[in-house]
């Protein structure tokens, strides 16, 4: 797992990522990830990532994500500054 910061000043933002090197999210999955209580996990009640992208969006930011099954995936906050 890498974790990263990066200050954009042209933008005035913020950038947080955490890469791994997992499974990865299947492409048919990528578009629902943030759907309020959609899972792939047995036991996973789906609000994770849906309450994460509705607090970053109401402060100004974006939640991005870059996945490759079976290479990792990429999450990404960025937020303003200030």
């Amino acid at each position: 797992m890498t974790i990263r910061s990066d200050h954009h000043p042209e933008t005035n933002t913020v950038t947080m990522s955490v890469r791994d090197t997992g499974s990865g999210i299947e492409e048919k999955d990528r578009a629902r990830i943030f759907d309020p209580f959609f899972s792939t996990k047995a036991k996973g009640t789906g609000l994770g990532l849906s309450v994460v992208n509705g607090i970053v969006t109401r402060h100004g930011g974006k939640v991005e994500i870059e996945s490759t099954s079976g290479k990792g995936t990429d999450f990404r906050v960025t937020l303003p500054i200030g």
